[in-house]
């Protein structure tokens, strides 16, 4: 087994201060300072300096890191030939995904898995693509669909697989007497002129938005913030401005509500994918779930395969 005192060092790397490592373990932080005390001690070398109101890895302490990654995957690659071979499964699964994920994509998933694993526990949680990956090094969530922003862990980071999943587009919704709510599909350009609903500046979703405005040559009106895409429908459906929301995400019925496929090169769309930690992709209830994932995400870009 891997020693646990690696998976703290891990941690505190992640996060940068023992006591939010110590908060994602479930730890004391000054359970946390006795194992990685204990750590250094054992490897002869210092591990962590101060570093304002964090640490900072020492070259020791990285080295070990870096070192250390192969024998997590050959750990949980272990544990998956033993399951495998004695025909037991994990008993558990835990998934996590931003919020239209959880919605569209998880549940399907999570009950195909309990069909096929009766005797599992499955747990769905919902979090935002950079929690996502910090439950999966705490061993919080063993799958993660995630859309990918310049945040997250880059796809070759060997504590993780990751797997393309789907290509979500975005559709333009405006109310039913929008002169544009006749047209089978429009430019993103069409709406120049028009008052835009948006999430909060600083957010991965606002910045999607302006960019892709901006490919299309020019620079939307923000005129109301938004987080769900309940509330942003809602203010669109009053004739409060338009809005783009994602294919996948489900938006309340509405008779004045109508959506606009995109086209043209500026069309947005979002890149979803699916994260696991390293070596754990055949292990029974993840291997299934990413089985069904990719199942799901087929049928929606083809309804004919559903």
């Amino acid at each position: 087994m891997i020693d646990q005192r690696l998976q703290v060092l891990r941690m505190v790397a992640e996060r940068g201060t023992v006591s939010a490592a110590a908060t994602d373990l479930g730890y004391t932080p000054s359970a946390i300072s006795h194992q990685l005390r204990t750590l250094a001690r054992d490897v002869g070398a210092q591990l962590l300096v101060p570093d304002g109101r964090g640490v900072r890895l020492t070259g020791a302490a990285l080295t070990l890191l870096e070192r250390s990654h192969g024998l997590f995957a050959q750990w949980e690659e272990i544990r998956a030939d033993v399951q495998q071979a004695s025909g037991a499964a994990r008993g558990y699964l835990r998934l996590a995904g931003f919020s239209t994920a959880a919605s569209a994509l998880l549940p399907p998933a999570a009950v195909a898995v309990d069909r096929r694993f009766p005797q599992s526990t499955i747990k769905i949680i919902e979090a935002d693509p950079e929690v996502c990956f910090d439950m999966l090094l705490a061993d919080q969530v063993d799958v993660a669909v995630v859309v990918s922003t310049s945040d997250l862990p880059p796809t070759a980071d060997p504590r993780f697989e990751q797997e393309r999943l789907m290509e979500d587009a975005l559709d333009l919704l405006v109310p039913a007497d929008s002169p544009l709510a006749g047209r089978s599909r429009v430019r993103l350009a069409d709406a120049a002129e028009e008052h835009w609903i948006m999430e909060h500046p600083g957010r991965p979703y606002h910045q999607l938005v302006t960019s892709a405005c901006a490919a299309a040559g020019f620079t939307p009106e923000h005129a109301h913030e938004v987080v769900e895409w309940d509330t942003g429908a809602a203010l669109v459906s009053a004739g409060f401005g338009v809005a783009l929301v994602p294919r996948l995400a489900r938006i309340p019925h509405a008779d004045n509500l109508v959506r606009i496929p995109l086209r043209g090169e500026a069309s947005p769309v979002r890149h979803v994918r699916t994260s696991v930690r390293s070596g754990t992709s055949r292990q029974p209830e993840i291997a299934c779930a990413l089985t069904e994932l990719r199942r799901i995400a087929a049928s929606l870009a083809d309804p004919d395969k559903g």
